[in-house]
Formats: C-alpha cells, sequence, structure tokens
C-alpha cells in the first residue's frame, strides 16, 4: 500500500511527465506547423552582423514562425548559417525549410537610392545579371522603349522609383524596368505630382528636374526646402542656376570639387554658362526632395553654402553675406 509521501510524489512526476510532453508537443509544432501550412511569401533580409536572435524578431514579425523563442533554440541546435543577403520565405513554413531557404544562395536584389543616376543603376545589375541581361536592361531604359509619362525626349533619367527591386527567376530586363518607371508614377503621385502638374511656371518634368537638383544640392532632408527656393529664385531672376552638382553630373562624378577648368567646359549641364534647367533630371530623386520643389518656402534667398561638417548650410539673400558664409566655413576646415 502506497505511503502518504509516495502519493503527492507521484502526482509530480505525472504533472512533470504531462508538462514535458505538452511542452515537447508545443516545440514540435513550431517546428513544423503542420496544421497552420504554408502562407503569402514575404522577404526577409539578413545584414551583416545580424544575430540569430534579431532574425528570430524578424521572421516572427513578418509571420513565418509564431515563436522567436522556439526558433532560437532550435537554432543552437541545428539552425542555419546566415549569409547576408534578401530571401523569400512562406508565412508559416516549418524550421527545416526555413534553414534551406537561408542554405541557398540569396535572391538577386537592386536598391535604388535617391541620388543615383541611371549609369549607377545599371551597374548594380550588371553586378547581380551580368553583361548580357544588362544590355537589354539598359536598352528598355528609354522611353522610347519603356514609356514614362513625364518623359519629355528618350531619357528616363530621375524617372525611376526609389526602393528595392527583387529579381526573381520570372524577372525579364524589360520587366524591370517597366516595374522602376511605374514605381516612380506611384512615388510622384504619393506626394501629389502628377504628369498635368505646373507649378511656378515650370510642367511636371521640369519639376522633377529641379527636384533632382534639389536632391544632389541639399543632400540633407533639413536644407532641402530652401534649396528649392533658391532654385526658384534664381529661375524667377533670370541667367545661369550655377550648381556644381549639375557640372559634376556631366562629368560622371559624384561630389567633389568643381574646378575653374570644369566651369569652362561647355555642355547641357554647365549651368555656370547656360541659362535655366538641365536638359534632364541628373539623378532619382526622393519624395523628401519633390515635396521640397512642391512646397518650397518663402524667401528671398540667392545663395547657400556649407558651413558645418554635420551638413548646415548658411543660406543668404546677397553676395556679400554668401562671401561671409564661405568664409565662416572655410575657417571650419570646409572649401
Amino acid at each position: 500500500m502506497p505511503t502518504i509521501l509516495t502519493r503527492p510524489l507521484g502526482r509530480v512526476v505525472a504533472t512533470v511527465a504531462v508538462l514535458v510532453i505538452l511542452a515537447m508537443s508545443w516545440f514540435a509544432l513550431q517546428v513544423d506547423p503542420i496544421f497552420s501550412g504554408p502562407g503569402r511569401i514575404v522577404s526577409v533580409q539578413i545584414i551583416s552582423g545580424e544575430s540569430v536572435a534579431t532574425l528570430a524578431n524578424d521572421l516572427h514579425t513578418q509571420g513565418v514562425i509564431a515563436s522567436p523563442w522556439a526558433y532560437r533554440l532550435y537554432a543552437i541546435v541545428g539552425g542555419p548559417t546566415l549569409s547576408v543577403g534578401l530571401y523569400q520565405i512562406a508565412q508559416g513554413s516549418s524550421f527545416g525549410h526555413i534553414s534551406s531557404v537561408f542554405g541557398g544562395p540569396p535572391i538577386p536584389a537592386i536598391d535604388v537610392n535617391a541620388g543615383e543616376t541611371l549609369h549607377e543603376v545599371i551597374f548594380s545589375v550588371a553586378n547581380a545579371e551580368g553583361a548580357s541581361w544588362t544590355n537589354r536592361f539598359a536598352t528598355a531604359l528609354h522611353n522610347d522603349v519603356t514609356s514614362s509619362p513625364f518623359a519629355q525626349g528618350s531619357s528616363l533619367e530621375g524617372l525611376i522609383g526609389v526602393g528595392q527591386y527583387i529579381i526573381s527567376s520570372s524577372t525579364t530586363p524589360a520587366s524591370l524596368a517597366a516595374r522602376m518607371v511605374n514605381a516612380f508614377v506611384n512615388e510622384a503621385a504619393s506626394v501629389g505630382l502628377t504628369p498635368t502638374t505646373t507649378l511656378n511656371g515650370l510642367n511636371a518634368y521640369q519639376l522633377v528636374i529641379a527636384a533632382s537638383i534639389v536632391e544632389k544640392e541639399g543632400y540633407y532632408p533639413v536644407n532641402m526646402p530652401r534649396v528649392a527656393r533658391v532654385i526658384y529664385n534664381r529661375l524667377a531672376r533670370g541667367g545661369p542656376l550655377q550648381m556644381d552638382a549639375t557640372v559634376l553630373y556631366y562629368l560622371g562624378q559624384d561630389g567633389g570639387t568643381v574646378t575653374p577648368a570644369d566651369l569652362r567646359i561647355q555642355t547641357p549641364y554647365n549651368t555656370y554658362l547656360n541659362n535655366g534647367l538641365t536638359p534632364t533630371p541628373i539623378c532619382a530623386v526622393s519624395t523628401i526632395a519633390l515635396n521640397a520643389i512642391l512646397h518650397a518656402p518663402p524667401g528671398t534667398w540667392l545663395y547657400f553654402t556649407l558651413i558645418n561638417q554635420d551638413g548646415t548650410m548658411q543660406f543668404s539673400t546677397t553676395f556679400a553675406q554668401q562671401l561671409a558664409a564661405e568664409k565662416l566655413g572655410q575657417s571650419r576646415g570646409i572649401g
């Protein structure tokens, strides 16, 4: 006959056994969610130095896994080796499937950043897809092949959307170009710019040109609205815009110092020798730059210059004020 002491002990053992079975069952369902099944495909980006804990949280947020803790426990035993790149995984996937996805090559993806030229985008595609594919993509990046409602002429410079583009097995050079052009149309619409918009005497295409100059000259979002006003004020005054970024664009340079010799080179993009805007935009534009040109603040500024290494600019109305600002910047190691 069991003693009084052994009865509670037996209940404890039985309770522990039940809890262990439940825990194992729960963990097994996390590892292989047989009842939910796979859902829609989502993209997961692994960055350099990312930990398993961060990845687990990302997978949970994206709906790929139900429990970050269970995935971290699984990873301790036999998780994947993480490689930097973009991966596509179905929501509700098993841990084994996740490991197999991360064990394979990442999906090619192209990032189009604000301030990049078409040449730079084509170079990125070449690194991902090789010369033959890229040549066809470059051909598609002309308005007479992939038309944009904003374009005037054949160039699509500045008329592709900022963002990341996944190149799947079904992606063609033409379809990628079309996605980029459509992305810009949506990007512009999000800030109220349409192909029929006119503002301050500029049509939609000219507004994009102005925004691209704002993108390169302002660089930091805080500077862009007042740079936009300077452009409007200079256009209203007549004469050249005198923007270094336009000169550098033609020379294929991204930033840097414009030399006196550069300023003497006669090109359509030399806004020291030519009046008004450039023939085309000079880079891809952000919604920040588009908003700046669409909603430039009132002001009489005609000049601006960098006065601090943190990107602070001084905006001036008179040339004397500009010279004083330049001197201030030079005293701080700029120029």
